[in-house]
């Protein structure tokens, strides 16, 4: 009895001993590899975040993309650690959103800049607007502030200067065509221009609609990086102020920040998104 209880315990030991070399054989495999996950909006930026995993390939590390359709949320699930990083927002909002809510939220690299236009089923140019015509802007505090600045650079509208890049609608001193301005979810405003005379929103959002930010908007400004003006309105990576100094998201940063990816967002926006670092 006493043999046979030792040569099963000989075969159990060896049966672990095996499955422990299997255990081991795997870990230099798939089962290496670090995920890390960043919270986007939208589906824009699908070709950057491919190009930053071929770049990443080597290093075992790779980006889940987890997607939301409000940047609120997004951040709520950073300060939760349900995300590793963020990739959708620029200063302007961040900044907003640590005040508002507190958050111990770090930029650990600038991603690009892109323009905020106005887009038309109705009109051509912004001239054709007509006295009382409704305009739709995004309904967050930055966004709104930035739309608005943008209605000033067409001459429609003027703010008061005392409040920065980021007015309110109150803050408008001269609307001479009264002109009414609609705050509204950003990503349903492509959706809704018929209802509109006209409508501004980010750009990310009219390409997730199968729109081209370029040749469908009726009126742009220039996301020119060398205007400190436009600093606000870069996009950014951004961690949790804990974490800022992580090994791992600093490589994510370095193998997004390549020669590689910005030749994708050049050649995949055809100059919408523009690179906002060297």
């Amino acid at each position: 009895m006493n043999h046979q209880f030792k040569k099963i315990s000989g075969v159990l030991l060896a049966l672990i001993f095996v499955l422990m070399l299997g255990a081991c054989g795997s870990s230099s495999g798939s089962g290496d590899v670090k995920e890390v996950k960043v919270g986007v909006v939208g589906n824009s930026d699908d070709p950057i975040w491919k190009q930053v995993n071929k770049n990443l390939k080597s290093q075992h590390i790779q980006v889940k993309l987890v997607k939301f359709s409000d940047g609120i949320i997004a951040n709520q699930s950073l300060d939760n650690k349900e995300l590793d990083l963020t990739a959708f927002q620029h200063y302007a909002f961040l900044h907003q959103e640590e005040k508002q809510k507190g958050y111990k939220f770090t930029v650990i690299g600038d991603s690009y800049i892109v323009p905020l236009n106005v887009y038309s089923d109705k009109l051509k140019s912004l001239n054709q607007i007509k006295k009382g015509d409704k305009i739709a802007i995004p309904n967050n505090v930055t966004n709104a502030g930035r739309a608005l600045k943008v209605l000033e650079s067409a001459g429609l509208i003027k703010l008061d200067p005392s409040k920065g890049y980021s007015p309110a609608v109150k803050d408008i001193i001269e609307n001479k065509k009264q002109v009414k301005i609609v705050e509204v979810d950003p990503a349903k405003i492509p959706s809704l221009l018929p209802d509109f005379a006209a409508g501004i929103t980010n750009s990310n959002f009219i390409l997730d609609n199968k729109m081209d930010p370029v040749k469908d908007s009726i009126y742009s400004i220039k996301p020119d990086l060398s205007d400190t003006n436009n600093k606000p309105w870069i996009n950014v990576i951004v961690a949790r102020t804990a974490d800022n100094n992580n090994g791992v998201y600093k490589k994510v940063v370095k193998a997004y920040q390549t020669q590689s990816v910005a030749n994708t967002i050049k050649k995949t926006y055809n100059g919408v998104y523009v690179p906002a670092f060297k």
